[in-house]
Protein backbone atom coordinates (compact mmCIF):
# COMPACT_ATOMS: atom_id res chain seq x y z
CA UNK A 1 0.00 0.00 0.00
CA UNK A 2 3.03 2.58 0.71
CA UNK A 3 3.97 2.21 -2.31
CA UNK A 4 1.04 3.42 -3.69
CA UNK A 5 1.05 6.41 -2.02
CA UNK A 6 3.67 9.41 -2.58
CA UNK A 7 4.20 9.69 1.28
CA UNK A 8 4.99 6.14 1.17
CA UNK A 9 7.22 6.04 -1.05
CA UNK A 10 9.02 9.01 0.45
CA UNK A 11 9.14 7.37 3.70
CA UNK A 12 10.65 4.12 2.44
CA UNK A 13 13.50 6.24 0.50
CA UNK A 14 14.19 7.69 3.64
CA UNK A 15 14.92 4.72 5.34
CA UNK A 16 17.34 3.12 2.58
CA UNK A 17 19.10 6.36 2.51
CA UNK A 18 18.74 8.29 5.65
CA UNK A 19 22.06 10.11 5.86
CA UNK A 20 22.26 11.22 2.20
CA UNK A 21 21.68 14.46 1.45
CA UNK A 22 18.43 15.57 0.68
CA UNK A 23 16.98 18.76 0.59
CA UNK A 24 20.12 22.07 0.08
CA UNK A 25 19.00 25.86 0.24
CA UNK A 26 22.25 27.21 -1.78
CA UNK A 27 25.08 27.89 0.81
CA UNK A 28 22.56 28.44 3.73
CA UNK A 29 21.98 24.70 4.95
CA UNK A 30 21.74 21.24 4.22
CA UNK A 31 18.92 18.37 5.05
CA UNK A 32 19.42 14.46 5.48
CA UNK A 33 16.67 12.41 4.17
CA UNK A 34 16.05 11.11 8.05
CA UNK A 35 16.24 14.93 9.02
CA UNK A 36 13.69 15.81 5.99
CA UNK A 37 11.47 13.38 7.71
CA UNK A 38 12.02 14.50 11.02
CA UNK A 39 10.40 17.91 10.25
CA UNK A 40 7.93 16.72 7.89
CA UNK A 41 6.42 14.64 10.55
CA UNK A 42 6.57 17.07 13.55
CA UNK A 43 5.21 20.00 11.06
CA UNK A 44 2.40 16.99 10.01
CA UNK A 45 1.83 16.76 14.44
CA UNK A 46 1.59 20.47 14.33
CA UNK A 47 -0.92 21.24 11.85
CA UNK A 48 -3.10 18.03 13.57
CA UNK A 49 -3.08 19.88 16.52
CA UNK A 50 -4.06 23.39 14.60
CA UNK A 51 -7.18 21.38 13.57
CA UNK A 52 -6.26 20.71 9.77
CA UNK A 53 -8.29 17.37 8.72
CA UNK A 54 -8.35 15.28 6.44
CA UNK A 55 -9.39 16.52 3.51
CA UNK A 56 -9.45 20.39 4.07
CA UNK A 57 -7.61 22.33 1.42
CA UNK A 58 -4.42 24.23 2.64
CA UNK A 59 -3.07 26.86 0.20
CA UNK A 60 0.37 27.49 0.08
CA UNK A 61 2.05 30.56 -1.76
CA UNK A 62 5.83 30.95 -0.97
CA UNK A 63 9.04 31.35 -3.34
CA UNK A 64 11.30 27.97 -3.61
CA UNK A 65 12.39 27.67 -0.52
CA UNK A 66 12.93 24.85 2.27
CA UNK A 67 9.23 25.97 4.07
CA UNK A 68 7.45 25.12 1.08
CA UNK A 69 8.57 21.36 0.71
CA UNK A 70 8.14 20.58 4.29
CA UNK A 71 4.63 22.69 4.18
CA UNK A 72 3.92 20.85 1.15
CA UNK A 73 4.33 17.53 2.58
CA UNK A 74 3.27 17.90 5.78
CA UNK A 75 -0.03 18.88 4.53
CA UNK A 76 -0.50 15.79 2.39
CA UNK A 77 1.10 13.72 5.58
CA UNK A 78 -2.41 14.73 7.24
CA UNK A 79 -4.26 13.34 4.20
CA UNK A 80 -4.78 17.33 3.67
CA UNK A 81 -4.67 18.55 -0.08
CA UNK A 82 -1.78 20.90 -0.61
CA UNK A 83 -2.85 23.84 -3.18
CA UNK A 84 0.26 25.76 -4.10
CA UNK A 85 -0.34 29.10 -5.31
CA UNK A 86 2.15 31.29 -7.46
CA UNK A 87 3.13 34.42 -4.80
CA UNK A 88 2.76 36.74 -7.91
CA UNK A 89 -1.16 36.60 -8.38
CA UNK A 90 -3.20 39.67 -8.02
CA UNK A 91 -5.35 39.80 -4.98
CA UNK A 92 -8.32 39.25 -7.32
CA UNK A 93 -6.55 36.11 -8.76
CA UNK A 94 -5.89 35.16 -5.23
CA UNK A 95 -9.10 35.13 -4.34
CA UNK A 96 -10.89 33.41 -7.27
CA UNK A 97 -7.92 30.26 -6.43
CA UNK A 98 -8.15 30.38 -2.88
CA UNK A 99 -12.42 30.28 -3.53
CA UNK A 100 -12.31 27.86 -6.34
CA UNK A 101 -10.15 25.54 -4.50
CA UNK A 102 -12.78 25.81 -1.32
CA UNK A 103 -9.16 26.67 0.98
CA UNK A 104 -9.41 26.37 4.66
CA UNK A 105 -6.39 27.74 5.41
CA UNK A 106 -3.76 30.10 3.72
CA UNK A 107 -0.33 29.54 4.63
CA UNK A 108 2.90 31.78 3.44
CA UNK A 109 6.47 33.16 4.64
CA UNK A 110 7.13 35.00 7.35
CA UNK A 111 7.51 37.68 5.16
CA UNK A 112 3.52 37.06 4.06
CA UNK A 113 1.87 38.29 1.18
CA UNK A 114 -0.39 41.01 1.18
CA UNK A 115 -2.81 40.15 -1.75
CA UNK A 116 -2.89 36.94 -0.86
CA UNK A 117 -3.97 37.94 2.61
CA UNK A 118 -6.25 40.25 1.52
CA UNK A 119 -8.20 37.45 -0.53
CA UNK A 120 -7.80 35.27 2.41
CA UNK A 121 -9.48 37.95 4.99
CA UNK A 122 -12.09 38.86 2.42
CA UNK A 123 -12.80 35.38 2.51
CA UNK A 124 -12.65 34.51 5.98
CA UNK A 125 -9.91 32.27 5.32
CA UNK A 126 -7.45 31.99 8.71
CA UNK A 127 -3.54 32.96 7.57
CA UNK A 128 -0.20 31.29 9.07
CA UNK A 129 3.15 31.95 8.36
CA UNK A 130 5.54 29.40 8.11
CA UNK A 131 9.56 29.50 8.98
CA UNK A 132 12.55 27.06 9.49
CA UNK A 133 15.36 29.28 11.09
CA UNK A 134 18.30 26.74 10.25
CA UNK A 135 18.42 23.01 9.72
CA UNK A 136 18.58 22.35 13.23
CA UNK A 137 15.50 24.30 14.57
CA UNK A 138 11.76 23.64 14.64
CA UNK A 139 9.58 24.72 12.02
CA UNK A 140 7.88 27.69 13.37
CA UNK A 141 4.10 27.62 12.61
CA UNK A 142 1.80 30.96 13.59
CA UNK A 143 -1.36 28.50 14.18
CA UNK A 144 -2.99 28.11 17.45
CA UNK A 145 -2.32 25.02 18.81
CA UNK A 146 -4.79 22.66 21.07
CA UNK A 147 -2.12 22.46 24.81
CA UNK A 148 -3.13 18.56 24.65
CA UNK A 149 -0.99 18.45 21.50
CA UNK A 150 -0.08 14.30 20.65
CA UNK A 151 3.51 14.08 19.01
CA UNK A 152 2.11 10.67 18.09
CA UNK A 153 -1.00 11.67 16.47
CA UNK A 154 0.21 11.29 13.08
CA UNK A 155 2.02 7.96 13.40
CA UNK A 156 -1.81 7.19 13.68
CA UNK A 157 -2.59 8.31 10.54
CA UNK A 158 -2.68 6.31 7.45
CA UNK A 159 -1.92 7.73 4.08
CA UNK A 160 -4.63 5.91 1.06
CA UNK A 161 -3.72 5.83 -2.48
CA UNK A 162 -7.32 8.29 -3.50
CA UNK A 163 -6.71 10.71 -0.90
CA UNK A 164 -6.22 13.97 -3.28
CA UNK A 165 -2.87 15.45 -2.29
CA UNK A 166 -2.42 18.34 -4.61
CA UNK A 167 -4.85 20.92 -6.28
CA UNK A 168 -3.64 23.04 -9.08
CA UNK A 169 -5.44 24.55 -12.02
CA UNK A 170 -5.24 24.01 -15.17
CA UNK A 171 -3.22 27.70 -17.23
CA UNK A 172 -6.69 28.65 -19.09
CA UNK A 173 -5.53 29.19 -22.21
CA UNK A 174 -8.55 28.91 -23.90
CA UNK A 175 -11.27 29.32 -20.98
CA UNK A 176 -10.85 29.81 -16.86
CA UNK A 177 -8.78 27.67 -15.41
CA UNK A 178 -10.29 24.57 -14.25
CA UNK A 179 -9.22 22.67 -10.96
CA UNK A 180 -7.40 19.50 -11.36
CA UNK A 181 -7.34 17.06 -8.22
CA UNK A 182 -4.65 14.76 -7.92
CA UNK A 183 -4.54 11.66 -5.63
CA UNK A 184 -1.47 10.13 -3.74
CA UNK A 185 -1.60 7.53 -6.29
CA UNK A 186 -1.45 9.96 -9.33
CA UNK A 187 1.76 11.69 -7.97
CA UNK A 188 3.42 8.25 -7.05
CA UNK A 189 2.78 7.13 -10.44
CA UNK A 190 3.92 10.08 -11.74
CA UNK A 191 7.46 10.28 -9.62
CA UNK A 192 7.78 6.19 -10.82
CA UNK A 193 7.66 6.93 -14.24
CA UNK A 194 9.93 10.00 -14.21
CA UNK A 195 12.38 7.86 -12.23
CA UNK A 196 12.34 4.78 -14.27
CA UNK A 197 12.76 6.64 -17.53
CA UNK A 198 15.74 8.62 -16.49
CA UNK A 199 17.32 5.94 -14.32
CA UNK A 200 17.18 8.53 -10.83
CA UNK A 201 19.18 7.29 -8.17
CA UNK A 202 20.87 8.07 -5.12
CA UNK A 203 23.90 9.09 -6.95
CA UNK A 204 22.00 12.28 -8.78
CA UNK A 205 22.00 15.38 -7.99
CA UNK A 206 19.95 18.23 -9.28
CA UNK A 207 19.00 22.02 -9.08
CA UNK A 208 15.41 23.22 -8.98
CA UNK A 209 14.75 25.82 -12.07
CA UNK A 210 11.43 25.79 -11.78
CA UNK A 211 8.33 27.56 -9.58
CA UNK A 212 7.12 24.86 -7.50
CA UNK A 213 3.24 25.61 -7.53
CA UNK A 214 3.71 23.87 -11.09
CA UNK A 215 3.69 20.23 -11.68
CA UNK A 216 6.66 20.71 -14.21
CA UNK A 217 9.29 21.92 -10.85
CA UNK A 218 7.24 20.33 -8.16
CA UNK A 219 7.01 16.67 -9.63
CA UNK A 220 9.91 16.56 -12.15
CA UNK A 221 12.63 17.96 -10.08
CA UNK A 222 11.61 17.92 -6.69
CA UNK A 223 9.35 14.87 -5.96
CA UNK A 224 11.03 12.46 -8.59
CA UNK A 225 14.46 13.35 -7.12
CA UNK A 226 13.02 12.68 -3.44
CA UNK A 227 11.60 9.42 -4.59
CA UNK A 228 15.05 8.22 -6.19
CA UNK A 229 17.35 9.35 -2.93
CA UNK A 230 18.76 12.07 -4.95
CA UNK A 231 20.16 15.34 -3.90
CA UNK A 232 17.93 18.72 -4.72
CA UNK A 233 19.30 21.84 -4.30
CA UNK A 234 17.11 25.22 -3.76
CA UNK A 235 18.73 28.55 -5.45
CA UNK A 236 19.45 31.51 -1.72
CA UNK A 237 17.27 33.55 -3.64
CA UNK A 238 13.95 30.92 -3.68
CA UNK A 239 14.33 31.47 -8.06
CA UNK A 240 16.05 30.64 -10.42
CA UNK A 241 18.78 33.08 -11.43
CA UNK A 242 20.94 32.40 -14.19
CA UNK A 243 24.00 34.31 -12.23
CA UNK A 244 24.43 31.46 -9.84
CA UNK A 245 23.12 28.45 -11.87
CA UNK A 246 26.25 26.91 -12.65
CA UNK A 247 27.73 27.69 -9.59
CA UNK A 248 24.91 25.97 -8.01
CA UNK A 249 25.39 22.73 -10.14
CA UNK A 250 29.38 23.05 -9.93
CA UNK A 251 28.73 22.98 -5.85
CA UNK A 252 25.96 20.23 -5.79
CA UNK A 253 27.89 18.38 -8.48
CA UNK A 254 24.27 18.37 -10.18
CA UNK A 255 24.28 15.27 -12.57
CA UNK A 256 20.93 16.83 -14.39
CA UNK A 257 17.89 19.67 -14.66
CA UNK A 258 15.03 20.01 -15.97
CA UNK A 259 13.02 23.39 -17.68
CA UNK A 260 10.95 25.35 -19.77
CA UNK A 261 12.18 25.91 -23.38
CA UNK A 262 12.53 30.27 -22.25
CA UNK A 263 15.21 29.07 -19.30
CA UNK A 264 17.10 27.16 -21.78
CA UNK A 265 17.68 30.04 -23.94
CA UNK A 266 18.21 31.86 -20.92
CA UNK A 267 21.30 29.71 -19.96
CA UNK A 268 22.27 29.57 -23.54
CA UNK A 269 22.60 33.20 -24.15
CA UNK A 270 24.38 33.29 -20.77
CA UNK A 271 26.86 30.92 -21.91
CA UNK A 272 27.46 32.65 -25.20
CA UNK A 273 28.08 36.34 -24.14
CA UNK A 274 29.74 35.01 -20.40
CA UNK A 275 30.72 31.68 -20.69
CA UNK A 276 31.36 29.63 -17.35
CA UNK A 277 35.50 28.42 -16.71
CA UNK A 278 34.11 24.73 -16.34
CA UNK A 279 30.57 22.77 -16.23
CA UNK A 280 29.51 20.41 -14.75
CA UNK A 281 29.13 16.61 -16.86
CA UNK A 282 25.66 15.97 -16.70
CA UNK A 283 23.77 12.78 -17.43
CA UNK A 284 21.48 14.50 -19.22
CA UNK A 285 19.40 18.05 -19.74
CA UNK A 286 15.57 18.05 -19.79
CA UNK A 287 12.93 20.12 -21.63
CA UNK A 288 9.23 20.33 -21.30
CA UNK A 289 6.11 22.42 -21.04
CA UNK A 290 6.31 23.71 -24.40
CA UNK A 291 8.15 22.64 -27.82
CA UNK A 292 11.31 22.77 -28.07
CA UNK A 293 12.72 23.94 -31.27
CA UNK A 294 15.12 21.43 -32.57
CA UNK A 295 17.87 24.13 -33.28
CA UNK A 296 17.83 25.16 -29.40
CA UNK A 297 18.03 21.53 -29.08
CA UNK A 298 21.40 21.14 -30.77
CA UNK A 299 22.93 24.20 -29.69
CA UNK A 300 22.15 23.02 -26.01
CA UNK A 301 23.99 19.50 -26.83
CA UNK A 302 26.89 21.30 -28.56
CA UNK A 303 27.33 24.14 -25.69
CA UNK A 304 26.87 21.68 -22.61
CA UNK A 305 28.13 18.15 -24.07
CA UNK A 306 25.02 16.39 -22.96
CA UNK A 307 22.23 14.50 -24.29
CA UNK A 308 18.18 17.14 -24.65
CA UNK A 309 15.47 14.72 -23.70
CA UNK A 310 12.16 16.72 -25.06
CA UNK A 311 9.52 15.25 -22.77
CA UNK A 312 5.17 15.61 -22.81
CA UNK A 313 2.90 16.56 -19.94
CA UNK A 314 0.46 18.46 -18.65
CA UNK A 315 -1.02 18.97 -15.23
CA UNK A 316 -4.19 16.50 -15.77
CA UNK A 317 -1.71 13.97 -16.12
CA UNK A 318 0.29 14.44 -12.96
CA UNK A 319 3.00 16.01 -15.62
CA UNK A 320 4.89 13.11 -17.89
CA UNK A 321 3.17 11.32 -20.65
CA UNK A 322 6.35 10.94 -22.77
CA UNK A 323 9.44 11.23 -22.95
CA UNK A 324 12.74 10.63 -25.32
CA UNK A 325 15.17 8.11 -23.34
CA UNK A 326 18.66 8.54 -21.98
CA UNK A 327 20.97 7.57 -25.14
CA UNK A 328 21.60 4.22 -24.03
CA UNK A 329 18.43 3.12 -24.11
CA UNK A 330 17.14 4.53 -27.95
CA UNK A 331 17.61 7.92 -30.16
CA UNK A 332 15.99 10.88 -28.76
CA UNK A 333 14.74 12.97 -32.14
CA UNK A 334 14.76 16.35 -32.26
CA UNK A 335 11.01 17.94 -32.47
CA UNK A 336 9.68 14.91 -30.89
CA UNK A 337 8.40 14.69 -27.11
CA UNK A 338 9.47 10.68 -27.33
CA UNK A 339 7.54 7.48 -26.50
CA UNK A 340 4.67 7.44 -24.20
CA UNK A 341 5.78 6.74 -20.97
CA UNK A 342 4.47 5.62 -17.54
CA UNK A 343 0.84 5.32 -18.95
CA UNK A 344 -1.40 4.04 -22.16
CA UNK A 345 -1.75 6.79 -25.54
CA UNK A 346 -3.61 6.32 -28.32
CA UNK A 347 -4.36 8.68 -30.99
CA UNK A 348 -7.95 9.17 -31.87
CA UNK A 349 -10.01 10.99 -34.77
CA UNK A 350 -12.90 12.82 -33.83
CA UNK A 351 -15.55 9.80 -33.92
CA UNK A 352 -12.87 7.67 -31.74
CA UNK A 353 -11.34 5.75 -34.28
CA UNK A 354 -7.74 4.91 -33.30
CA UNK A 355 -5.34 6.41 -36.15
CA UNK A 356 -2.31 4.32 -37.74
CA UNK A 357 1.05 5.52 -37.67
CA UNK A 358 1.82 9.05 -39.45
CA UNK A 359 -1.56 10.09 -38.88
CA UNK A 360 -2.71 12.90 -36.75
CA UNK A 361 -5.79 12.80 -33.91
CA UNK A 362 -5.90 14.13 -30.49
CA UNK A 363 -3.54 12.84 -28.06
CA UNK A 364 -5.57 10.43 -25.73
CA UNK A 365 -4.61 8.82 -22.70
CA UNK A 366 -5.42 6.82 -19.31
CA UNK A 367 -3.61 5.41 -16.61
CA UNK A 368 -2.91 5.70 -12.95
CA UNK A 369 -1.16 8.98 -12.99
CA UNK A 370 -4.30 10.82 -14.80
CA UNK A 371 -6.47 12.82 -12.95
CA UNK A 372 -10.50 10.97 -12.33
CA UNK A 373 -11.67 14.76 -13.13
CA UNK A 374 -11.94 18.26 -12.89
CA UNK A 375 -13.40 19.71 -9.58
CA UNK A 376 -17.41 21.22 -10.07
CA UNK A 377 -16.97 21.02 -13.66
CA UNK A 378 -19.44 18.06 -15.45
CA UNK A 379 -19.08 20.18 -18.72
CA UNK A 380 -15.29 20.00 -19.06
CA UNK A 381 -15.42 16.20 -17.63
CA UNK A 382 -17.44 15.23 -20.37
CA UNK A 383 -15.43 16.59 -22.71
CA UNK A 384 -12.20 15.54 -21.40
CA UNK A 385 -13.58 11.74 -21.08
CA UNK A 386 -14.92 10.25 -23.82
CA UNK A 387 -14.71 6.38 -25.56
CA UNK A 388 -12.84 5.60 -22.37
CA UNK A 389 -9.96 7.90 -22.56
CA UNK A 390 -8.98 11.15 -21.15
CA UNK A 391 -8.77 13.65 -24.76
CA UNK A 392 -5.58 16.06 -24.12
CA UNK A 393 -6.63 18.62 -26.61
CA UNK A 394 -2.93 18.23 -28.80
CA UNK A 395 -3.38 16.99 -32.04
CA UNK A 396 -0.27 15.27 -32.91
CA UNK A 397 0.54 11.30 -34.52
CA UNK A 398 3.01 8.64 -33.65
CA UNK A 399 5.60 7.51 -35.82
CA UNK A 400 6.66 3.97 -37.09
CA UNK A 401 8.85 3.74 -34.05
CA UNK A 402 6.30 4.63 -31.70
CA UNK A 403 7.57 8.49 -31.04
CA UNK A 404 4.83 11.13 -30.94
CA UNK A 405 5.36 14.06 -32.87
CA UNK A 406 3.08 17.24 -31.32
CA UNK A 407 1.09 19.05 -34.18
CA UNK A 408 -0.65 21.65 -31.57
CA UNK A 409 -3.10 22.37 -29.41
CA UNK A 410 -6.47 21.57 -31.21
CA UNK A 411 -7.97 24.74 -30.91
CA UNK A 412 -4.39 26.91 -31.74
CA UNK A 413 -4.48 25.08 -35.52
CA UNK A 414 -4.67 27.65 -38.23
CA UNK A 415 -6.99 26.64 -41.26
CA UNK A 416 -5.77 28.79 -43.97
CA UNK A 417 -7.60 27.77 -46.63
CA UNK A 418 -8.76 24.62 -45.93
CA UNK A 419 -4.80 23.29 -45.37
CA UNK A 420 -4.75 23.22 -41.62
CA UNK A 421 -1.09 24.84 -40.41
CA UNK A 422 1.04 23.85 -36.98
CA UNK A 423 2.10 26.61 -35.23
CA UNK A 424 4.92 24.93 -33.88
CA UNK A 425 6.07 24.10 -36.99
CA UNK A 426 6.38 28.02 -37.99
CA UNK A 427 8.06 28.36 -34.47
CA UNK A 428 10.69 26.30 -34.74
CA UNK A 429 11.53 27.43 -38.02
CA UNK A 430 11.56 31.14 -36.79
CA UNK A 431 13.54 30.11 -34.08
CA UNK A 432 16.56 28.61 -36.16
CA UNK A 433 17.18 32.00 -37.32
CA UNK A 434 20.34 32.96 -35.61
CA UNK A 435 19.20 37.00 -35.06
CA UNK A 436 15.09 35.53 -33.75
CA UNK A 437 15.66 35.44 -29.49
CA UNK A 438 11.81 34.20 -28.99
CA UNK A 439 8.77 33.25 -31.85
CA UNK A 440 5.13 32.80 -31.83
CA UNK A 441 3.20 31.97 -34.90
CA UNK A 442 -0.68 32.24 -34.73
CA UNK A 443 -3.90 32.63 -36.98
CA UNK A 444 -5.75 35.77 -37.49
CA UNK A 445 -9.08 36.38 -39.46
CA UNK A 446 -8.75 36.32 -43.36
CA UNK A 447 -11.87 37.03 -45.66
CA UNK A 448 -10.02 35.17 -48.45
CA UNK A 449 -9.07 32.07 -46.94
CA UNK A 450 -10.91 32.80 -43.69
CA UNK A 451 -7.97 32.68 -41.39
CA UNK A 452 -4.01 33.94 -42.20
CA UNK A 453 -0.34 33.52 -40.12
CA UNK A 454 0.92 36.37 -38.55
CA UNK A 455 4.14 35.32 -36.30
CA UNK A 456 5.64 37.83 -33.60
CA UNK A 457 9.04 37.61 -32.64
CA UNK A 458 11.86 39.20 -30.64
CA UNK A 459 15.30 39.96 -31.62
CA UNK A 460 18.65 38.91 -30.49
CA UNK A 461 20.58 41.38 -28.11
CA UNK A 462 22.25 43.69 -31.09
CA UNK A 463 20.62 42.19 -34.16
CA UNK A 464 18.84 44.52 -36.70
CA UNK A 465 16.63 41.82 -38.38
CA UNK A 466 13.45 43.58 -40.02
CA UNK A 467 10.54 42.31 -41.01
CA UNK A 468 11.47 41.76 -44.70
CA UNK A 469 15.06 39.52 -43.73
CA UNK A 470 12.06 37.11 -41.51
CA UNK A 471 9.60 36.93 -44.77
CA UNK A 472 12.65 35.95 -47.08
CA UNK A 473 13.97 33.59 -44.16
CA UNK A 474 10.36 31.35 -44.14
CA UNK A 475 9.97 31.08 -47.34
CA UNK A 476 13.20 29.52 -48.12
CA UNK A 477 12.37 26.86 -45.72
CA UNK A 478 8.33 26.64 -45.57
CA UNK A 479 5.77 25.88 -47.97
CA UNK A 480 4.61 29.10 -49.18
CA UNK A 481 0.58 28.60 -47.61
CA UNK A 482 2.95 28.47 -44.11
CA UNK A 483 4.58 31.89 -44.54
CA UNK A 484 3.43 34.60 -42.30
CA UNK A 485 1.49 37.72 -44.05
CA UNK A 486 2.63 40.16 -41.30
CA UNK A 487 5.48 40.32 -38.68
CA UNK A 488 5.38 42.09 -35.47
CA UNK A 489 8.67 42.95 -34.14
CA UNK A 490 8.20 43.26 -30.25
CA UNK A 491 10.56 43.77 -27.04
CA UNK A 492 8.97 41.20 -25.59
CA UNK A 493 6.25 38.29 -25.31
CA UNK A 494 3.52 37.43 -22.54
CA UNK A 495 4.25 33.88 -21.04
CA UNK A 496 2.74 32.03 -18.10
CA UNK A 497 4.22 31.44 -14.53
CA UNK A 498 6.55 28.28 -16.23
CA UNK A 499 7.64 30.56 -19.21
CA UNK A 500 5.51 29.75 -21.95
CA UNK A 501 4.44 32.25 -24.49
CA UNK A 502 0.74 32.69 -24.21
CA UNK A 503 0.18 32.41 -28.07
CA UNK A 504 -3.77 33.04 -27.42
CA UNK A 505 -2.65 36.69 -25.64
CA UNK A 506 -0.04 37.24 -28.23
CA UNK A 507 -2.87 37.13 -31.12
CA UNK A 508 -5.23 38.91 -29.00
CA UNK A 509 -2.91 41.81 -28.79
CA UNK A 510 -1.65 41.98 -31.78
CA UNK A 511 -5.38 41.62 -33.54
CA UNK A 512 -6.17 44.94 -31.60
CA UNK A 513 -2.88 46.62 -32.84
CA UNK A 514 -2.88 45.35 -36.59
CA UNK A 515 -4.34 49.07 -37.69
CA UNK A 516 -2.05 50.99 -36.02
CA UNK A 517 1.54 51.73 -37.26
CA UNK A 518 3.19 51.48 -33.96
CA UNK A 519 3.33 48.48 -32.00
CA UNK A 520 2.92 49.35 -28.36
CA UNK A 521 4.66 46.78 -25.09
CA UNK A 522 2.45 43.97 -23.53
CA UNK A 523 0.94 45.40 -20.53
CA UNK A 524 1.39 49.24 -22.49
Amino acid sequence: MENLTLTGLLKQVAGEFPSRPALSVSGKFDLTYTRLQQLIERTASRLVASGVNAGDVVALTFPNTVEFVIMFLAVIRVRATAAPLNSAYTSDEFEFYLSDSESKLLITSQQGNQPAQAAAAKLNIPHATATLPHAEAEVTLSLTQSESEDPNSVSKIINEPGDVALFLHTSGTTSRPKGVPLTQLNLASSVHNIKSVYKLTESDSTVIVLPLFHVHGLIAGLLSSLGAGAAVTLPAAGRFSASTFWSDMLKYKATWYTAVPTIHQIILDRHFNNPEPVYPKLRFIRSCSASLAPSILARLEEAFSAPVLEAYAMTEAAHQMASNPLPEYGPHKPGSVGKPMGQEMIILDENGVPQEAQNSGEVCIRGPNVTKGYKNNPEANKAAYQFGWFHTGDLGFLDSDGYLHLVGRIKELINRGGEKISPIEVDAVLLSHPDIAEAVAFGVPDEKYGEEINCAIVRREGANIDEAEVLRFCKKNLAAFKVPKKVFITDSLPKTATGKIQRRIVAEHFLAQISTAKVPKFGA
